[in-house]
């Protein structure tokens, strides 16, 4: 079952076009990697996905439900209502971790679903609570953002998506602001909830973890995607003249 599909989506800013026409869909349980450089146009791809940006021309489309369709290569978004019921279908997890300050790690999760989803709020809590001992955080359901670590700032922000119960993850360059010592606990995070058959995007720039952890990986140079394809293809062998330069840089 395909849980995404983008088709032909295009966006520019100021007369720049950043992506040129990317196709690509999701199926269930399965985790795709986005890798390439800098610019390439992979973090306004998840925007794009995750309405956080405005697509210009194409299709996107959440379990065969249209939240845009390309008319006659414009973008036109479905009802706010169809679209607010659309966005129940993802999470997404920020590089910068995104998380209220002035709320405790337990309220942080809490919160989405008892006003979003109007769920149950002592059931929400149990659940919570759930989440923070499998992000093993679950002693700190009462700390506040400024006390906790970037890394276990980033476990609260994927427990906090999670408790949404989205069908689909994104993650934007999840340890991008994290020190080396401390990405190795989100990739392993990560890894945990792939074995459990999570369907993610992952833009990264961590190629041992995309080769280890993705069953599909997507390189995107210059807004196109450039090579697709099983990680043993496009980090192991590539074919493609601009994946070899790029994957050179990260080799010893």
């Amino acid at each position: 079952m395909k849980i995404l599909e983008i088709n032909h989506c295009k966006k520019q800013f100021d007369g720049v076009e950043v992506l040129k026409d990317i196709s690509l869909s999701v199926k269930q349980g399965q985790v795709v990697s986005i890798i390439g450089p800098s610019g390439s146009g992979k973090s306004t791809l998840l925007r794009c996905a995750t309405m956080l940006e405005t697509m210009d021309g194409g299709d996107l489309i959440y379990l065969g439900q249209y939240a845009v369709r390309d008319e006659e290569g414009k973008a036109r978004y479905a009802s706010p209502q169809e679209l607010r019921e659309i966005q129940q279908y993802f999470g997404l997890v920020f590089q910068n971790f995104n998380l209220f300050p002035h709320y405790s790690v337990l309220k942080n999760i809490m919160d989405a679903p008892v006003h979003v989803q109007k769920r149950n709020k002592e059931e929400v809590r149990n659940e919570a609570f759930e989440l923070l001992k499998k992000m093993g955080l679950y002693d700190r359901a009462d700390a506040y953002p400024h006390q906790l670590s970037g890394g276990q700032q980033q476990r609260v922000s994927i427990a906090r998506a999670l408790a949404m119960k989205p069908q689909i993850l994104f993650f934007d360059e999840p340890t991008s602001a994290l020190d080396p010592e401390l990405t190795g606990e989100i990739l392993k995070v990560i890894k945990s909830l792939a074995a459990e058959h999570m369907t993610m995007v992952i833009v990264t720039h961590e190629m041992a973890f995309a080769r280890d952890v993705a069953d599909h990986v997507i390189f995107m140079d210059g807004g196109v995607i450039v090579e697709e394809g099983c990680p043993a293809d496009v980090i192991s062998n590539p074919k493609n003249e601009r994946t070899q330069a790029f994957l050179s840089r990260f080799q010893s």
